[in-house]
């Protein structure tokens, strides 16, 4: 082993950016307040939405979608973390303002120190680095997880672009194979831009297995990286819903009969949202909305199932926001972003069951309390946890029939390690 793979692993061993888990427990979400990026009003240089994570975030909780309890606040990746796939080199000319200004578009930020531009807007990127790092572990446990935030599928390990300042993509995946976590990934990217990054990172690696659909007359004209797609769908201009999600439903079928991945990065871009002057495409809301649908039901319903961990990526109109936050709570009304881990996690650990529901009290189905021995007419009240004697019936229960697990969104079932 080199040394360099070697301090590698290290720093790879060495990170904090999963002890969120430790210290908080499983959650499917992931979010910061710090996402958003607010730097003096020059942030609105870019067409980027720089504050859609927040609104996407609080559009579902006032919406009851989520709550507080429902959310995993990640950490900032820091310097070690970002080396286990940047440079030195790279993330030095970080320091400069002339090279943000080509990575972040914005060309006013070269009247302003690096060190500040670092603080107001970089550490924001960080942040949703390691939130992309953390929702990959969680979706290993729970079998989906979702970044509200993430995607920058233009950074490389050694170059920036389009917005993307840190290789997320990529870092979760370097995380999950050092540890161990899983042999084989593969990455799904709808943004309406090529997905290069990731693709330059993965060149020539066969354990990871590449699908980007993407308007191929647009940003970034990358024609080396496209030689690692595995699944390339080419889109021209202004393709619309049916012709888009016949492509995408051809295009999952025929890689899921070609690589059977540990886990999906599902790069969820809405640029492809009709009137979007960068994407070009004239995909409605409604088929937003069944396209996340497809990729969840792709690989969630599929034996074995497949852990999903989806990041927000590119989407530059006002309505970003609420697109997002429609399918999130699409995804959640259909259980396709799942609180609890399947059956065979359950059968072969001891766990605690505790009610997480937002309205209370709540009645169970009663074939969960016919499995559990719970009276029927027992109600169950926010953090009132099933006997544990109940664990046998309850995993039944479980094989059985999921939904007597959950008698609407309104209640879920969050499971912790005991």
């Amino acid at each position: 082993m080199t040394d360099a793979k070697a301090s590698t692993i290290a720093r790879c061993k060495a990170s904090r950016l999963y002890d969120p888990i430790k210290e908080h427990g499983l959650r499917a979400f992931i979010f910061h307040p710090k996402y958003d990026i607010s730097f003096y009003g020059i942030e609105k240089c870019h067409p980027f939405d720089s504050g859609k994570w927040g609104r996407v975030c609080k559009q579902l909780m006032d919406r009851g979608y989520l709550d507080e309890g429902c959310i995993l606040r990640p950490m900032e990746a820091t310097k070690d973390d970002l080396l286990v796939v940047h440079t030195k080199c790279y993330l030095y000319t970080l320091k400069w303002s002339i090279v943000l200004v080509g990575i972040l578009e914005v060309p006013l930020i070269m009247f302003f120190p690096a060190c500040l531009v670092d603080r107001k807007v970089l550490s924001r990127f960080r942040l949703q680095t390691g939130g992309t790092v953390l929702a990959s572990r969680v979706a290993l446990e729970l079998g989906a997880a979702v970044n509200i935030g993430g995607g920058f599928h233009h950074c490389s390990a050694s170059r920036g672009g389009g917005f993307c300042p840190y290789a997320d993509i990529t870092l979760s995946l370097k995380f999950l194979f050092i540890n161990k976590l899983v042999s084989k990934a593969m990455i799904i990217d709808l943004d309406a831009h090529q997905g290069n990054g990731h693709e330059t990172d993965f060149m020539n690696n066969d354990d990871v297995y590449i699908l980007d659909m993407y308007n191929s007359g647009i940003y970034p004209y990358d024609l080396r990286s496209r030689k690692a797609i595995r699944k390339n769908v080419r889109l021209g201009f202004f393709v619309e819903d049916e012709e888009y999600l016949n492509l995408l439903k051809d295009a999952l079928v025929e890689a899921k009969s070609e690589f059977l991945p540990d886990i999906v990065v599902y790069n969820a871009g809405t640029d492809c949202l009709v009137g979007d002057s960068l994407g070009c495409l004239s995909v409605t809301a409604e088929g937003i909305i069944k396209r996340d649908e497809l990729v969840f039901q792709a690989f969630r319903r599929a034996s074995p199932p497949v852990p999903v961990v989806m990041v927000t990526s590119g989407g530059y109109q006002s309505n970003n926001a609420k697109v997002i936050a429609d399918s999130l709570a699409n995804l959640i009304d259909k259980a396709s972003v799942p609180f609890i881990p399947p059956y065979e996690t359950l059968r072969y650990a001891e766990w605690s069951i505790v009610c997480a529901s937002r309205i209370a009290p709540v009645r169970l189905l009663d074939p969960l309390f016919t499995h559990c021995d719970l009276p029927a007419d027992k109600s169950l009240f926010i953090g009132d946890t099933v006997p544990r004697k109940a664990m046998k019936g309850l995993c039944n229960a479980f094989r059985n029939n999921i939904s007597s697990f959950v008698v609407s969104r309104s209640l879920l079932l969050t499971v912790h390690s005991v």
